[in-house]
């Protein structure tokens, strides 16, 4: 079994927001959960108040795009994003994240890139950030990055093709961390959510 990270350390009532309009959202709360966050499935926008973090798990990316449109989503989740709240987009939620949908991301992410369903793999990474040894990684009809803009961070390539993104609080992997054992990518992204949390309650106490 691969090497995880332990649960980081943070405030008992941050809150992580799992979108659950279709795909892979239980396993992220799974595992979200096991590592010691709360987690919401967001369905609608009153979903995303109060949210530390939000997750757009894998899936598929037509069928997510009209939920997102159908529950008029598209504008509250790209304010939540302008709050620097840290989102984390796997797979389809890399899709997601680009400039073609939420527009969140200057990047341009190609659909099944890699293959449709017939050409599901597993692969090792060399992920920038990540200690230990590379990080087993689950490609289902994976994307791949095709264009991005000079203020994006490529962490993460495969066959030459970036698969692993970030741009300021946002993150963005092709592949399903929530499918393997390896639990270090889940964790990193909840000590962001710590640490976005302590700049924020840093900035208030400056405000008062």
């Amino acid at each position: 079994m691969a090497a995880t990270w332990p649960p980081p350390s943070r405030p008992a009532d941050v809150l992580i927001g799992v979108l659950a309009l279709q795909g892979g959202f239980a396993a992220h709360r799974r595992i979200l959960r096991a590592l010691g966050a709360d987690v919401r499935e967001v369905r609608v926008p009153t979903d995303l108040d109060g949210l530390d973090g939000l997750v757009i798990p894998g899936g598929e990316s037509t069928t997510m795009t009209l939920g997102i449109e159908r529950e008029q989503l598209a504008e509250p989740l790209r304010e939540l994003a302008a709050r620097g709240t840290p989102v984390l987009g796997t797979c389809a939620g890399m899709i997601m994240l680009d400039r073609d949908h939420l527009g969140l991301m200057d990047v341009k992410a190609r659909r099944n890139a890699f293959g449709r369903q017939v050409r599901s793999f597993e692969a090792d990474l060399d992920f920038a950030g990540l200690d230990g040894p590379p990080l087993r990684a689950v490609f289902i009809r994976a994307p791949w990055i095709d264009s991005h803009g000079d203020g994006v961070q490529i962490l993460a390539e495969l066959e030459g093709h970036p698969v692993a993104a970030r741009q300021g609080s946002l993150l963005a992997v092709a592949f399903h961390p929530e499918l393997g054992q390896d639990t270090r990518l889940h964790g990193a992204f909840l000590r962001e959510v710590d640490q976005a949390g302590a700049g924020a309650a840093t900035a208030r106490s400056r405000r008062r």
